[in-house]
């Protein structure tokens, strides 16, 4: 049996400026992290030369073109792997819509388990190049790129997407202090509502020549956040997560709506500087920077809500366990 462990993501500034329709004729650039929570995917060899595939259904088929788990069947297609396998797929948060890059970890973490059994040792590079083909190309999903890459690289990481399709990655290394303290104050509760990414990002899609001018902001707003979080002024990340969000509601009708915008406001009137919805929108976590001494009252403020604690993720994918007989 092979285990990979694979993060998931939260996504602090440049979201939208990742979908190749815009970075081919902009450039965008995103600031992102991977985060200590995980999908993790397990594959062995079965006994028969069926196909196993277990999530929060299970399949059993004797060919990879019966595999509905649409993702799962690319990656085997993708790897060349036609029989007599398991694999099982479960992750730390709810899987449908948290706006955590799940899907794009599965497509990693699938990857990885499947070129792991076939005892090869692929680079975050390639993990993170596979699952855009995979999504974007195979199954035209109306998704960005940013999700594969860091779910594969993992860490603190300034993501770049140039007009020739090249993608660049930097780890940014940070002062610990700075580090542990940007950690801190920000703050993940689960608003309760999760949704259909796919209605969202299709309707941002199809906009993105109109909305330029809003995504050419959200850039340049990645780029200065860059520049105040190497500065070490945290309490301005606050001040433009805050204007940030109010741009990307203009991207689709339904990135936020009254409840969403209720629960951001009572967190506001409680002290956090700023916030987003993860992810598309419409759902899922609701991120929030808060300095030091707001932290309590915001959480008091959002009693009725699930905090989810987390840190920040140095490595992205990679093998925990690898038993063979």
């Amino acid at each position: 049996m092979i285990i990979v462990q694979t993060p998931l993501r939260v996504s602090l500034f440049g979201g939208g400026t990742d979908f190749p329709g815009y970075y081919r004729e902009q450039g965008g650039c995103v600031l992102t992290t991977a985060i200590d929570k995980y999908v993790f995917v397990t594959i062995k060899r079965r006994f028969d030369d069926k196909l196993r595939v277990g999530y929060t259904r299970t399949e059993l088929v004797d060919d990879v073109s019966q595999i509905e788990h649409e993702l799962i069947r690319e990656a085997f297609r993708l790897t060349g792997i036609t029989s007599g396998v398991e694999i099982t797929t479960m992750a730390d948060i709810p899987s449908a819509g948290s706006g955590l890059g799940s899907s794009g970890a599965v497509t990693v973490g699938a990857l990885h388990a499947m070129h792991a059994y076939q005892h090869e040792m692929p680079s975050a590079e390639r993990l993170a190049r596979e699952a855009c083909e995979i999504e974007i190309e195979k199954l035209g999903k109306p998704v960005g790129v940013q999700d594969q890459y860091i779910a594969a690289y993992g860490g603190f990481r300034w993501i770049e997407f140039a007009g020739d399709g090249s993608i660049g990655v930097e780890r940014l290394s940070l002062d610990p202090f700075v580090e542990r303290s940007l950690n801190d104050n920000l703050l993940l509760f689960f608003t309760g509502q999760t949704r259909d990414a796919s209605h969202i990002l299709t309707e941002q899609q199809a906009n993105l020549s109109v909305q330029a001018p809003v995504l050419n902001a959200l850039r340049d707003m990645a780029i200065e956040a860059r520049r105040e979080v190497a500065a070490g002024n945290l309490d301005s990340l606050g001040r433009l997560l805050d204007e940030g969000w109010t741009l990307k509601r203009r991207l689709a009708s339904k990135i936020s709506n009254g409840s969403i915008d209720a629960l951001y406001e009572r967190a506001q009137r409680a002290g956090a500087l700023g916030g987003k919805i993860t992810g598309a929108g419409g759902g899922g976590f609701l991120l929030l920077y808060c300095a030091n001494g707001q932290r309590q009252s915001v959480r008091e403020a959002l009693r009725g809500l699930r905090e989810l604690p987390f840190r920040f993720e140095p490595d992205g994918s990679k093998v925990i366990f690898d038993y063979r007989r």
